[in-house]
C-alpha cells in the first residue's frame, strides 16, 4: 500500500505569552502563562520547537521561583512576555526564510529565479548559527536588563546577551577553570566583580571598597541566618598571578563562612592569567584594566547589567527595582 501526504508549514504567533492585556499590565499582575507551541509554531526545520521551548520554560520558571520564595517583586513576572515574544518573532522570521529554502528546489543556473544556490543555503545555516544554537539571543532594556551605559568597561559581555565564558585561575588552588561553569541554574543572581589595575589587597583600592559596597547590598536581600550568597552569589577576578597574591587577603564576600560549620569558601576568587591556548579573560572579553567593572548576570546566565567599581548608589538601584528587601 502506497500512502503519501502534504504537509502544509504554518508559523503563528500569540500576541502575549500570559492573561494580561497591555492596559491590564500597568496595573495587574500575570497569573496564567503558555509556554513553546501553546505560544508559537513553525516548521521543525532547524530543530528549533522543543529548544525554545525550554527556553521559554526556563525562563518562567526562575522568574515564578523567585516571586514565590520572596526575593523578588511580582513585577519581574511582566518580562517574561515582552522577553520570549520577542524571541518567538525572531524564530517565526528565521524560520519562514529557511523553511522556504528547504522547500525549493537548487537552481539550475544563474538565471533560474526559483530556485536556491546551495552555496546562499549553506551561507545562510552558518550566519544562524548561533540562533540555532540558542546563543543569539539579545533581551531588550527592562526591569532585569538594564540599558548599555557602561558598556565600554566590559565589551565581550554585551548587556542582554549570554555570558560568554573565559578560562581563569582559581586563586586558592592555582585550578585553571572556565568562569562560566561556576554559574549553575540555581536562581542565584551572579556578580562579578572584575578588579582595576591597583593592588586588589589595599583597603583602599576600589576592589576592596567595591566588595564592601556589594556585601553591605547582598546583605539587604539575605534572609537572617541564610548564607550569605543564598540569594546574590559574589565572585572576585583579579589580574595579578595567582602566586603574588593570598586568599588571607581578600574581602569577606569573596571568601565567605558559610554552612552550619562557618567553613570557609574558596571558590570564588580568581585571577586573570592566560591558560595555555586562550587569552586571559580581561583581553579576550575586552575589560578595561585600569578601572575594572562590576558585571552583574542573571539567574538564566543572561548578562543583566555593567557598572563601574565606584557605582555603589547604582548597583543597589538596579537590585532595588525589582528584589525584595529581607524581612
Amino acid at each position: 500500500m502506497v500512502w503519501h501526504s502534504v504537509y502544509e508549514i504554518g508559523q503563528r504567533l500569540c500576541s502575549r505569552f500570559d492573561n494580561l492585556t497591555a492596559q491590564q499590565a500597568e496595573a495587574e499582575y500575570p497569573n496564567v502563562f503558555i509556554a513553546g507551541d501553546a505560544c508559537h509554531t513553525h516548521s521543525p526545520k532547524a530543530g528549533q520547537g522543543m529548544n525554545v521551548s525550554m527556553q521559554d520554560g526556563f525562563n518562567l520558571a526562575w522568574k515564578l521561583a523567585s516571586v514565590l520564595n520572596g526575593t523578588a517583586s511580582p513585577s519581574i513576572l511582566h518580562t517574561y512576555s515582552t522577553e520570549r515574544q520577542e524571541v518567538a518573532q525572531n524564530l517565526i522570521d528565521f524560520d519562514r526564510e529557511i523553511a522556504s529554502m528547504f522547500s525549493a528546489r537548487p537552481k539550475n543556473n544563474a538565471d533560474d529565479e526559483e530556485g536556491i544556490d546551495p552555496a546562499e543555503f549553506q551561507a545562510f545555516f552558518v550566519k544562524q548559527g548561533l540562533f540555532m544554537a540558542g546563543l543569539g539571543t539579545a533581551y531588550a532594556p527592562s526591569l532585569i536588563t538594564a540599558n548599555s551605559i557602561h558598556q565600554e568597561l566590559a565589551k565581550g559581555f554585551p548587556i542582554g546577551e549570554r555570558l560568554h565564558s573565559a578560562p581563569v585561575i582559581r586563586l586558592a588552588d592555582a585550578k585553571p577553570i572556565q568562569l562560566g561553569h561556576v554559574v549553575k541554574a540555581d536562581g542565584r543572581w551572579r556578580v562579578f566583580i572584575f578588579a582595576s589595575a591597583e593592588d586588589p589587597t589595599s583597603a583602599t583600592s576600589s576592589f576592596q571598597v567595591a566588595c564592601r559596597a556589594v556585601a553591605e547590598m547582598v546583605s539587604k536581600y539575605t534572609s537572617v541566618g541564610a548564607d550569605v550568597d543564598s540569594v546574590i552569589d559574589v565572585r572576585g577576578i583579579l589580574q595579578q598571578g595567582h602566586a603574588s597574591l593570598n586568599i588571607n587577603d581578600m574581602p569577606a564576600i569573596v571568601w565567605p563562612q558559610k554552612g552550619r560549620y562557618g567553613l570557609r569558601d574558596y571558590e570564588k576568587t580568581f585571577c586573570a592569567e592566560a591558560v595555555v591556548g586562550y587569552k586571559d579573560i580581561f583581553t579576550a572579553r575586552d575589560i578595561d584594566r585600569q578601572k575594572g567593572c562590576i558585571v552583574i548576570v542573571r539567574p538564566d546566565q543572561y548578562v543583566a547589567n555593567i557598572l563601574p567599581l565606584t557605582d555603589h548608589d547604582g548597583l543597589e538601584k538596579f537590585f532595588d527595582g525589582f528584589m525584595r528587601a529581607r524581612a
